[in-house]
């Protein structure tokens, strides 16, 4: 057993009470313990990522109780690039609440912070279905403590729908929980993919029930048509730092679908053969639609950014939907690219309301920084469109292909291109209005200078730049990782063995991986 995999998870959990109880009334010091536990995050998760890249699954045995009967963090390559990729926006997050002055707004930035990082962290890692349960709470609270810092009525109005929302997802999450352990008395995943294959076939119904609640609790997550109602006013009133972080939380969701519906229930087990591939892609196609018509129609440029996430998030559902490992391999390389992207208009958005009078889409005097600024949008804009050169082009690539050879590779490709060219219309219109035009409108009289964005802000976006950029020029080698990474997910046997039948050791890499 190793003690590394439970660190991504107990730092956030002692840096946020640390700062409550010692550093509540500096903000100085509550900056340097958060970027030190996130930076030791991202140090720790580089560690975990490399020791499994051969293929070994890492097991954590909290108490050392051996499952199914204990609680267990398992480690493979899928969850622990999840956690890096998790540490590593962190970081660009913080830098950017910093230097924009976000963290002071409001009471517990820091806090609310490394606990919402606690929560993701641990489900990536879990490795049992109540546990994560347990996480996406920890999410919720967390996310609704961020979500209303600094205060508003509107961020408050949008706020109590984000919690209400997610509460219909965590009642039937118990619900599902409940069904499962009725019919197979574990909710260990390991286990459970071996108890459900001896169900009888005659006897399956509750299994499918519980299926279906967790596709639907999951697709909340990942707002997924007709359950995203929730994102839009959600993500656009969220302070700036906020929703960037956010962007990883969408991604929770497909994860989940990913390692339960390639283990628990595979695309082979008969019993829920059909759920999660020909509806899930109807409802991931008509996502990606009504994503890019949303940014084309957005009035506003935070409203119409939050639109893009969920068309990015349809991409991924649609990937992910035809449940393959050249699709699954594609869905992770476009994960990243689009956890990134978000993540970078967001923090854009919010560098041009810094010194707009408003976010519509209007034209106003220019804005301060307007050359730094309108250069990070476009490469931004870029990225969240999959124009060519950046990594989203390559993603759209990828997943082009893997849709190649099954039946719906002509709604794919019809879909994926058309909503690429409304999403680059409706973000060349918004950038042209916010900064092109913006030249034709004189300065109001008496108005202040408008001031240039902090160094450290951009600074921040800058960073998440070059990590798309490096994104795409380390395609290759990313994209051969997730193809091994999918390859493990659709051979479970390792991972089961690991948690079943060899409590508190560490595996050795498995033949093939």
């Amino acid at each position: 057993m190793t003690h590394w995999l439970i660190l991504p998870v107990m730092l956030p959990a002692l840096v946020a009470p640390f700062i409550i109880l010692a550093a509540r009334y500096h903000i100085g010091i509550q900056r340097v313990f958060s970027i030190a536990g996130v930076i030791a995050l991202i140090a720790v998760a580089v560690g975990l990522a490399w020791a499994t890249s051969d293929g070994t699954i890492m097991l954590y045995q909290l108490g050392d109780w051996a499952a199914p009967f204990g609680i267990v963090l398992v480690g493979d390559r899928l969850s622990t690039i999840m956690v890096l990729l998790t540490a590593v926006l962190a970081l660009m997050v913080l830098l950017y609440a910093i230097g924009s002055g976000w963290d002071d707004r409001g009471r517990h930035f820091h806090a609310l912070f490394q606990f919402q990082l606690m929560g993701i962290m641990g489900a990536f890692l879990t490795g049992d279905l109540f546990n994560l349960f347990v996480f996406f709470e920890v999410l919720l609270i967390a996310s609704y403590g961020l979500m209303i810092h600094a205060g508003g009525n509107a961020r408050l109005r949008a706020g109590v729908q984000y919690v209400l929302f997610n509460l219909i997802g965590s009642t039937l999450f118990l619900f599902a929980l409940g069904a499962i352990y009725a019919e197979t008395g574990t909710l260990n995943m390991a286990d459970l993919a071996q108890r459900v294959q001896a169900v009888d076939a005659s006897e399956t119904v509750g299994i499918r029930v519980a299926a279906v609640l967790l596709l639907l609790v999951f697709a909340i997550k990942a707002a997924l048509v007709p359950l995203h109602f929730w994102l839009p006013s959600s993500y656009a009133e969220a302070p700036a730092p906020v929703a960037a972080l956010f962007a990883i939380m969408t991604k929770v969701g497909a994860y989940a679908i990913i390692r339960v519906y390639t283990m628990v229930f595979p695309p082979e087990f008969e019993a829920t053969a059909g759920l999660h591939g020909d509806w899930l892609l109807a409802f991931a196609l008509i996502s990606l639609a009504l994503g890019a018509a949303g940014v084309l129609a957005a009035q506003k440029l935070d409203r119409m950014v939050t639109f893009a996430v969920i068309s990015s998030m349809g991409m991924v559902m649609v990937t992910i939907s035809l449940f393959t490992p050249e699709s699954i391999a594609a869905a992770l390389y476009y994960i990243i690219h689009s956890t990134l992207a978000a993540a970078t208009l967001f923090l854009i958005v919010d560098l041009v309301k810094s010194s707009r009078a408003h976010l519509e889409l209007t034209p106003t005097p220019a804005i301060g920084g307007a050359v730094v600024v309108s250069a990070l949008f476009f490469a931004g804009a870029i990225a969240m469109a999959g124009l060519p050169p950046l990594s989203g082009f390559l993603g759209k690539l990828l997943i082009l292909q893997a849709s190649f050879p099954t039946d719906a590779m002509t709604w794919v490709f019809a879909t994926v291109l058309i909503a690429s060219l409304v999403n680059v219309v409706g973000l060349s219109r918004a950038g042209s209005i916010v900064f092109w035009k913006a030249k034709s409108v004189a300065p109001i009289e008496g108005m202040p200078e408008p001031q240039s964005p902090p160094v450290l802000s951009c600074v921040a976006v800058g960073g998440l730049l070059a990590l798309l950029t490096a994104h795409t020029v380390f395609a290759g080698p990313i994209h051969g990782y997730m193809s091994t990474t999918a390859a493990q997910l659709f051979a479970p046997a390792p991972y089961i063995s690991t948690v079943l039948e060899t409590p508190g050791k560490l595996s050795t890499p498995k033949e093939g991986y």
